[in-house]
C-alpha cells in the first residue's frame, strides 16, 4: 500500500513539474496565433503613384502606432500591400483575392478610383469581407461590405460648386479623367449647375496619364468660363497646370476636386492665381493634434512626406477598424463590419464619426486656395459637420440608379 502511494505521489509530482515547465515556456496570449494581417490596395507605380503613395504612408503610420501601443489582442498587426499599377480596373480584383485568400487578410484598405472600388466590391461582397475606401466618390451606392471614409457629393462637390458659382459666376466648364468617377459626378454637376441657374459651357475628358491637353486649353481660351471644375487625377494635372500657365490663363478660377497637397506640390498647382480645393483636412490646419500627426508621419516615412485629405481618410479607416477589434475582442470580419458602424475616433482635424445608415463619415467642408508653395490655405468653411447622403437629394434615387446601370456604369 505504501509503495503504491509513493508511486502515485511520485507520478503526481512529475505531472506537476511537467505542467509548470509547460506554463513557464508557454508564449504570451495570442502570440501563438501569429500577426493579424490586413491588406492594402494602392498604386505604387504609374500615373497615380504621386497621389496614392501618401495614403500608403498614412496607413503604415496607423499600423505602426497600433503596434507601438502593444498591438491588438496581444498580437502585432502586419500590413501586406498589393500594387494596383495605376490600372486598378484590371488588377484590383485579383489583388484583393490574393490578399484575402493567400495572405489571410482580415480587412482590406485602399483603392483610389471608383473603378478600383467597383472592381473590389464584388470580391468583398461575395466573400463577406470588408473594404475601407478613403477617396471622394460619386455616391450612388451603399455596399454592405464597404466603409466609405471619403466624402460623398453632398459633403464636397455640390456645396463647393455652389460656393464657386456664387463667387465667380455661373458659366461653368467641366474637365476630368476619362474614368468612372468624373463621368458620373459630371452628370450630376450638369444637373446641379442648371438647377442653380448656371450653364455648362463645355466638358472634356483626358486619358489617365496623358499630357494631351491642347484641345482642352483651346476650349478654355475660346469659351472663357467663369470657373473650371476639375476631376482630373494623376500626372495629367501637371500637363493641365502647365497648359494654363503657357496660355496665360493663370487667373482663370479653377476648383480641383481630386488634387490636394501632394499633387499641388509635385505638379506646380500654386502657379495658378485662383486655384482652389475642397476637402475636410488641410495640412495647414492649426492645432496640436495635426502638428503631432504630421511629426509622426514624417518621422516614419521621411521629412518630405505630404499628407492629404485622402491620406488622413485612409489613416482614420485603420483606426476605426482597430477600435472595433478592441471593443469586440475579435478580428472576425463580419462582426467587425457590424461594430465599426458605431465607432468614432480622434483624427488630426478633430473627430471622425461613422453614420451607420450610410456607412460613411460625417465630414466638414473647407475651401482652400493653393499657395505658391503648393500648400492649402483655408478661405471658407461650412461651420458644421455634414451628414453623408449616398444619393443626392435633388433627383430621385431611381435617376442615379439609371446612370449606374448604363453600359460601363457611366452616362
Amino acid at each position: 500500500m505504501r509503495v503504491r502511494l509513493a508511486l502515485l505521489g511520485g507520478l503526481m509530482l512529475v505531472l506537476a513539474l511537467a505542467l509548470g515547465a509547460w506554463l513557464w515556456r508557454k508564449p504570451p496570449a495570442g502570440a501563438e496565433q501569429g500577426p493579424i494581417v490586413i491588406g492594402l490596395l494602392h498604386a505604387l507605380t504609374g500615373p497615380l503613384a504621386t497621389s496614392e503613395l501618401p495614403l500608403v504612408a498614412a496607413v503604415q503610420l496607423a499600423v505602426d502606432e497600433i503596434n507601438q501601443g502593444g498591438g491588438l489582442l496581444g498580437r502585432r498587426v502586419e500590413l501586406r500591400t498589393e500594387d494596383t499599377l495605376s490600372n486598378a480596373r484590371v488588377t484590383a480584383a485579383a489583388a484583393a483575392e490574393r490578399l484575402i485568400g493567400e495572405q489571410q487578410a482580415v480587412a482590406l484598405f485602399g483603392c483610389w478610383s471608383s473603378g478600383c472600388r467597383e472592381a473590389v466590391r464584388p470580391v468583398v461582397e461575395t466573400r463577406h469581407h470588408l473594404l475601407f475606401y478613403p477617396m471622394t466618390h460619386e455616391g450612388m451606392e451603399r455596399s454592405p461590405n464597404i466603409v466609405y471614409t471619403g466624402p460623398t457629393p453632398n459633403q464636397q462637390v455640390l456645396p463647393a460648386t455652389d460656393w464657386a458659382m456664387t463667387g465667380f459666376g455661373r458659366r461653368v466648364y467641366l474637365v476630368g479623367t476619362d474614368s468612372l468617377f468624373p463621368h458620373r459626378v459630371n452628370a450630376m454637376l450638369r444637373d446641379f449647375v442648371q438647377l442653380g441657374g448656371g450653364r455648362v459651357l463645355g466638358e472634356r475628358y483626358v486619358t489617365l496619364g496623358s499630357a494631351d491637353v491642347q484641345a482642352l486649353i483651346a476650349d478654355l481660351q475660346t469659351l472663357q468660363p467663369d470657373v473650371v471644375l476639375s476631376t482630373l487625377s494623376g500626372d495629367s494635372n501637371r500637363a493641365f497646370f502647365d497648359g494654363l500657365v503657357a496660355a496665360a490663363l493663370t487667373d482663370l478660377p479653377l476648383l480641383s476636386f481630386t488634387a490636394a497637397e501632394p499633387e499641388m506640390r509635385a505638379y506646380g498647382g500654386g502657379r495658378l492665381d485662383r486655384h482652389f480645393t475642397a476637402w475636410s483636412y488641410l495640412q495647414s490646419l492649426p492645432g496640436a493634434a495635426n502638428t503631432a500627426f504630421l511629426a509622426r508621419l514624417r518621422a516614419l516615412n521621411g521629412a518630405d512626406t505630404q499628407a492629404s485629405d485622402p491620406a488622413v481618410s485612409a489613416y482614420v479607416g485603420v483606426q476605426l477598424w482597430a477600435a472595433a477589434v478592441r471593443e469586440l475582442g475579435s478580428t472576425q470580419t463580419e462582426a467587425v463590419n457590424a461594430n465599426v458602424l458605431q465607432q468614432s475616433v480622434s483624427a488630426p482635424h478633430g473627430y471622425a464619426a461613422m453614420d451607420a445608415q450610410s456607412r460613411h463619415l460625417w465630414r466638414q467642408l473647407r475651401i482652400a486656395q493653393v499657395r505658391p508653395d503648393g500648400q492649402l490655405a483655408e478661405v471658407w468653411q461650412v461651420p458644421r459637420l455634414i451628414r453623408p447622403a449616398s444619393w443626392p437629394a435633388f433627383r430621385p434615387t431611381e435617376h442615379w440608379a439609371a446612370i449606374v446601370a448604363q453600359p460601363g456604369g457611366r452616362p
